[in-house]
């Protein structure tokens, strides 16, 4: 399996595990219930040697609230995104380890709702 796409399903089965609605390949509807987590962006880059394939998977999540009242939730999605993805050591095919974290929160204002928006980019080594 390509790196990037076993720690994208890595990440979806784990942060489901947490008991939070994870939703990808696109925003979900209107209707459904703050908070939850959606995976958005993912980018490889990966080099090669005569034995084996490393590199580095860029992964962005992004976590939505329903009020910027309500800060502490997204903030505390958030602390346990970066728990797990610090956990991951071994996926069937790669080693994995975290290079770095960026994160934000922000406000939302793009729907009727305000909203508060955290964006995790998390920058995986792979061996």
């Amino acid at each position: 399996m390509d790196p990037q796409q076993e720690l994208f399903t890595w990440l979806l089965t784990e942060i489901r595990k947490r008991g939070y609605d994870v939703y990808d390949g696109g925003l979900p509807p209107g209707e459904v219930p703050y908070p939850f987590v959606y995976l958005a962006d993912s980018q490889q880059t990966d080099r090669t040697n005569k034995n084996a394939v490393f590199g580095t998977v860029y992964q962005t999540n992004h976590v939505w609230g329903s009020t910027p009242r309500k800060r502490g939730t997204v903030s505390a999605m958030l602390l346990e995104i970066k728990g797990i993805c610090r956990s991951l050591e071994h996926t069937p095919d790669f080693s994995w380890m975290v290079e770095n974290i960026n994160q934000r929160i922000l406000a939302d204002t793009t729907t009727k709702q305000p909203l508060l928006h955290g964006i995790l980019e998390v920058e995986f080594w792979f061996s």
